[in-house]
């Protein structure tokens, strides 16, 4: 532990300079800017929201169905609350019944169809093209797929008389993408929690119960899994959730994207590198280091929460405690552990935060094990020409106060019964080395 104690040093004046030992960022959090606000975007007033019977506040809802690609897959809870999974639904059946949760491709990938036919000589699976081939032959099947790529090219920049031009053999070479693409969203159903009655009423991840959060997690490790099978060139799948718009986000309703990549990127190289050197390296320099600094502040049987130095956001991560596998191969016990911490992060937080939540884990090909993790980072600072030019970041929110920040909100929301299977502050179980990621 000796080696990392330069990690986290706090001056003289109260200035706090702490560093991230997996990214080696370097933070400080001032005195004098953490009253700062919490937020980056202007304050307005919320106003009342209209009432629009189903709703349809943008693409991804439940109105506007046939504005999106063709569903890969759908999830929808039944009449006795189960939920049930529907594959490749027919276009006929598309509007038939309300989704609770939607699979489809993303309408502007960032890794093409294109790039894997070009470069890995991709094409669709046996059973990609019959879906295919099954839609297409319905006409309404054919209405829609037309209708996606003439918005798609419409939006890059094609004019009306362009589109008329380009042969339909041609414009259905284009929609590959939407049957075999390895650039994915998840799109959750709603877009407001029930019974809202203003427009920043969002329906976030925090607002789900604990088992709707769950089976949003496994819907898209499920999907995750599927772009590994369907595309074998592909060696590290991405996954992602950027939440309202100052983080990215489209449309400020939640959905998880999922891309494909031929490569691990640089991050999980040089933790794979750092990995090599020390096979300890997360239970040392991340988890025992953040109890010693009473950063942890949630955990149950199977997963861990704590408050992460040296990201120039306010950040929050959950580590799956038991060994490195797929994630999608996780024990239904260990998912749901982590699922509860991850889900009781969000709704403490709440919904007006904006964020980017990121997954890391083992890529399969990787020949050292990682935990896998999720972090949350809080975008509610704009990096300019300070960090620029020093590559030093100033957070305003010190990982101490992100703790007691989260710590009072989630004693009241368990004594609500609104976040589940979580030991909080000083109920959590005092262990060292407790990342079992290199047991086989």
């Amino acid at each position: 532990m000796a080696r990392y104690g330069n990690l986290y040093t706090t001056m003289l004046d109260g200035t706090l300079k702490h560093v991230n030992p997996l990214t080696g960022t370097e933070v400080w959090t001032v005195p004098d800017r953490a009253n700062r606000p919490l937020h980056n975007r202007p304050s307005k007033p919320p106003r009342p929201l209209p009432k629009t019977g189903t709703e349809s506040y943008c693409d991804f809802c439940r109105s506007e169905y046939f504005r999106t690609p063709p569903e890969k897959a759908r999830i929808v809870q039944t009449s006795e609350g189960r939920f049930q999974r529907i594959e490749r639904l027919n276009p006929d059946l598309i509007e038939a019944s309300p989704a609770f949760l939607r699979r489809v491709a993303n309408l502007f990938e960032i890794v093409t169809m294109d790039y894997w036919r070009k470069n890995h000589r991709f094409e669709l699976s046996p059973s990609q093209s019959q879906w295919k081939r099954n839609y297409l032959e319905n006409p309404r099947g054919l209405e829609h797929v037309h209708q996606i790529i003439d918005t798609k090219l419409r939006l890059s920049g094609r004019s009306l008389e362009d589109l008329t031009k380009i042969p339909m053999e041609e414009k259905l070479r284009i929609g590959d993408a939407f049957f075999g693409g390895s650039h994915e969203l998840v799109v959750v159903g709603k877009h407001f929690k029930e019974g809202a009655g203003w427009d920043n009423e969002y329906y976030s991840s925090g607002e789900m119960t604990p088992e709707e959060h769950f089976q949003y997690l496994r819907f898209t490790l499920d999907a995750m899994a599927d772009i590994y099978r369907n595309n074998k060139h592909v060696k590290y799948v991405t996954a992602f959730q950027n939440w309202l718009q100052p983080a990215g986000a489209s449309f400020d309703h939640p959905h998880k994207q999922l891309v494909g990549l031929d490569e691990w990127g640089t991050t999980l190289e040089k933790e794979l590198e750092m990995v090599q050197a020390d096979k300890n390296l997360y239970n040392e320099a991340v988890l025992n280091f953040s109890w010693d600094h009473d950063l942890v502040f949630a955990e149950n049987d199977h997963a861990i929460a704590l408050c992460e130095i040296g990201y120039p956001y306010p950040t929050l991560s959950v580590y799956a405690k038991g060994p490195a596998r797929n994630p999608w191969e996780l024990p239904e016990e260990e998912l749901r552990c982590f699922s509860d911490l991850l889900h009781a992060c969000h709704a403490a937080m709440g919904s007006q935060v904006p964020c980017n939540e990121e997954w890391y884990y083992k890529p399969p090909d990787a020949p050292h094990p990682i935990p896998m993790r999720a972090l949350i980072k809080w975008r509610t600072v704009n990096p300019a020409g300070f960090e620029g030019g020093t590559r030093i970041y100033v957070n305003p929110v010190s990982p101490i106060r992100l703790r007691d920040r989260m710590v009072p909100r989630l004693y009241e929301l368990r004594d609500q019964g609104k976040v589940v299977n979580l030991r909080i502050a000083l109920e959590c179980r005092l262990q060292k080395d407790c990342l079992r990621y290199a047991q086989d």
